[in-house]
């Protein structure tokens, strides 16, 4: 017989629904199931075995994140079956950049109530995210917080560790003058910038139902696009071109995340006519009247990810790039400098 407690559930927690939501998620679990899983989920840790062979030093990557106040968004619009997507994202194309083959993904989901199928819902799309990214997810956490988070709102938030040979680390060690930065399409906005968003649009459901001629849907579909994730197109790559440094473009947009991958010594000039600006970022520089600078050290202006290789190298990156689905664009080069990044 399962716990119960009605004195629990008078006080807002129903564990009856906790184990009816894990009941729910393991079809979405099994889904992710990969090579070195040990242990299903229920246990007190996951258990994941890796496969070293062929590695002479295998090193640990981990990142996490969260969504952050994209997460408003899905409240509003009442959808929940993506927004797992942007929290694995957020964390494996963290540890792509250092070269990384995600291994195994936990999240930890924080609610005001427990609705069995709202949680089923939200980690279907964490599956979703697994899946893209090859890895699985081992296992998780979902906290009832009643009184900490109105009823019907939620946290979510990842952690991911993933294995590199320490010879195959990506670390920008070997960039040199002239090296060209490639920039990959990103699907809008991701999940970054999102409290200038929610500011500028003045977000409610009848504002993201808003259709716009320019995106091709409404304002929240386009909003809601869910973090595109690079790992496969990263890892292909880094199999057939000298892949030097690799920078995800994350809150604090150009500015912030690409002196990160930058040489000691070394800058990233920008040509930003060089790639297509997304029509979302097009659309909130005029609502909002937000200067150009600040886009650019906000949002990653439709280039999701950047990668350094060779100068002779970049027509071959973009090509192969583009045979995995990814647009991909030559957007600068590597230049000696203390700026980190120049955008001209």
């Amino acid at each position: 017989m399962k716990n119960f407690s009605g004195s629990y559930k008078e006080a807002g927690v129903d564990v009856t629904a906790g184990y009816e939501a894990v009941e729910l998620m393991k079809q979405h679990v099994a889904r992710t199931n990969i090579p070195g899983v040990v242990s299903g989920i229920g246990s007190f840790g996951g258990l994941f075995q890796p496969n070293f062979s062929g590695m002479k030093a295998p090193v640990l990557v981990s990142g996490t994140d969260g969504v952050g106040t994209k997460l408003r968004l899905a409240f509003l619009m009442d959808k929940h079956d993506t927004i797992g997507i942007d929290c694995v994202a957020m964390c494996v194309n963290d540890v792509i950049c250092c070269g990384a083959q995600p291994l195994f993904f936990l999240d930890y989901l924080a609610v005001g109530k427990n609705f069995p199928e709202k949680i089923a819902k939200i980690v279907s799309g964490v599956a979703d995210g697994c899946v893209q990214s090859n890895c699985a997810l081992v296992g998780g956490e979902t906290a009832e917080m009643p009184g900490f988070y109105p009823i019907d709102e939620y946290d979510l938030a990842g952690f991911c560790v993933g294995m590199v040979d320490r010879d195959n680390v990506i670390d920008g060690s070997n960039m040199e003058q002239g090296d060209a930065i490639i920039g990959i399409q990103s699907s809008g906005v991701h999940s970054n910038g999102f409290s200038l968003v929610r500011k500028i649009f003045d977000v409610n459901p009848q504002n993201l139902k808003k259709y716009y001629q320019e995106l091709g849907m409404s304002l929240g579909e386009a909003l809601l696009t869910p973090t595109k994730i690079y790992v496969r197109a990263i890892l292909s790559l880094m199999q057939n071109c000298n892949v030097k440094a690799v920078s995800h473009v994350t809150g604090g947009g150009f500015y912030e995340n690409l002196p990160r991958m930058m040489k000691q010594g070394y800058t990233a000039r920008i040509k930003i006519n060089s790639f297509p600006t997304l029509p979302i970022f097009d659309l909130i520089q005029k609502v909002g009247n937000v200067p150009t600078p600040d886009m650019y050290s906000t949002f990653n202006m439709g280039i999701g990810m950047c990668v350094v290789v060779p100068k002779e190298q970049s027509e071959k990156a973009i090509a192969f790039l583009k045979t995995s689905g990814e647009e991909a664009f030559f957007i600068g080069t590597v230049e000696k400098g203390e700026e980190g990044v120049v955008l001209c």
